[in-house]
């Protein structure tokens, strides 16, 4: 990162556009915000899973930030946020001119749609409603952003077994549920395209720092273990969160 451009305010958590030094635009989610780096994690993978069952998603990219532009920050909350975020956080490539998905005026395709859900019912990401889509249009083509509330296993790693053979009844709650008309076929697809083997590919990119954790007794590797398993258990449930999803429909 060579320069912060401007917060993004819609966020709770404070993102911000910023300058990398290949010359693009990101937007940086910060490791200092409120959910720390599990956020950051659960960005990364949601949006990986996404683009493994083909999905479009922003790229990804490892963003380092140095202490001193806290130091040259002249608002006192987002000194702070840059202060505890010193060191490698996450961005997404910025897609200038993309709008938020209207889900009244915008178009979304059946398939699409439908493997948005079952995604977002396997990652359990309770964030993608009226009221909040984490969906873009850009270049007549929708895009998915935002997965830091999917995952919130995490937060309890002692009763991931438990988490991963749970529904998720939020399904109703979804902005794309009522274009989901092909949850069949998306199932199909979406079962063909992921794996133990697709899993532990993305699991492997997240950095040790992104996962250690003060006072932890599960080391980066130990979690890495953990994330692995639950997603396969959550694959394995993949027919029932699609005749929820229908059912819910």
């Amino acid at each position: 990162m060579v320069r912060y451009v401007h917060p993004l305010r819609e966020g709770g958590s404070l993102p911000a556009i910023v300058e990398a030094d290949d010359e693009f635009s990101y937007v940086l989610k910060f490791r200092g915000a409120g959910q720390g780096t599990k956020a950051l994690v659960a960005e990364l993978i949601g949006g990986e899973l996404a683009r493994a069952i083909g999905l479009r998603v922003p790229e990804l990219v490892f963003m380092d930030l140095d202490d001193s532009f806290a130091r040259s920050e002249p608002d006192e909350e987002i000194q702070d946020l840059l202060r505890f975020s010193v060191g490698l956080n996450l961005g997404l490539h910025f897609l200038s001119g993309a709008i938020t998905y209207d889900p009244v005026a915008s178009i979304a395709d059946p398939l699409e749609a439908s493997k948005i859900v079952l995604l977002d019912s396997l990652i359990t990401n309770i964030d993608r409603t009226v009221r909040n889509t984490n969906l873009l249009n850009w270049r007549k083509e929708l895009w998915l952003i935002d997965h830091g509330a999917s995952l919130y296993f995490h937060h309890n790693w002692g009763d991931y077994h438990a988490h991963a053979r749970r529904r998720f009844p939020m399904v109703k709650e979804h902005v794309l549920l009522p274009r989901a008309s092909e949850l069949e076929a998306a199932r199909e697809e979406i079962g063909n395209a992921l794996s133990e083997e697709v899993f532990r590919g993305i699991i492997s990119v997240i950095p040790d720092t992104f996962l250690a954790e003060e006072g932890s007794d599960l080391s980066p590797d130990d979690k890495r273990t953990i994330y692995l398993e639950y997603l396969t258990m959550r694959l394995e449930q993949l027919d029932t969160l699609t005749k929820e999803a229908a059912d819910a429909r």
